[in-house]
């Protein structure tokens, strides 16, 4: 397996067509998709047909990865970043399996690829939205030291969007070593 990312507790790599059933189950859980806007798939095969067509990698080096614990390779959900063509923004985004919530590993696994987004594919700044009746992913945000910049609303929801620079994470970096 082609790890591309990898944090103390978690690997992360490109999505393929054979974890369609694990994503179909992700997103059959209303409250994991309760703020994105999305729909749950139609089946398995539909969640496999995404991830066959999936092709953020190929067109901007960067997309959502799967994430797995590297104890035991159990997929715990998605990470990564996402170009947003119409924006011309790069966001932040994560989803995991409701029974790993409140355990660190969307705020572990958003620092890294945000660390990756800025190190590696050279981008001047990250954004993440949320809604903002979702707050503890709005707390995510924060721990990775982005900060409020709008409010706006996305999917018919009240959101709001933060943002972080190159400059402001290398600061953070430097103070979560002190």
């Amino acid at each position: 397996m082609n790890y591309i990312l990898e944090t103390s507790r978690c690997r992360m790599r490109e999505m393929q067509p054979g974890d369609g059933p694990v994503f179909y189950e992700l997103n059959l859980d209303p409250e994991v998709i309760r703020y994105t806007g999305d729909q749950p798939f139609e089946s398995v095969e539909a969640a496999t047909d995404f991830l066959k067509n999936y092709d953020a990698y190929r067109k901007y080096g960067m997309g959502r990865w799967v994430v797995e614990q590297k104890d035991d390779g159990r997929i715990l959900g998605w990470c990564g970043l996402k170009y947003l063509a119409d924006e011309q923004e790069v966001d932040i985004g994560y989803r995991f399996f409701r029974r790993y919530w409140g355990q660190g590993f969307a705020t572990e696994t958003a620092r890294c690829c945000i660390g990756y987004g800025f190190d590696v594919l050279r981008l001047p700044r990250i954004i993440g939205r949320s809604a903002v009746a979702n707050l503890p992913s709005v707390r995510v945000l924060e721990k990775c030291g982005l900060k409020f910049e709008k409010f706006s609303n996305l999917f018919g929801e009240d959101t709001v969007q933060h943002a972080i620079t190159v400059a402001e994470f290398s600061a953070l970096r430097k103070m979560l070593q002190e």
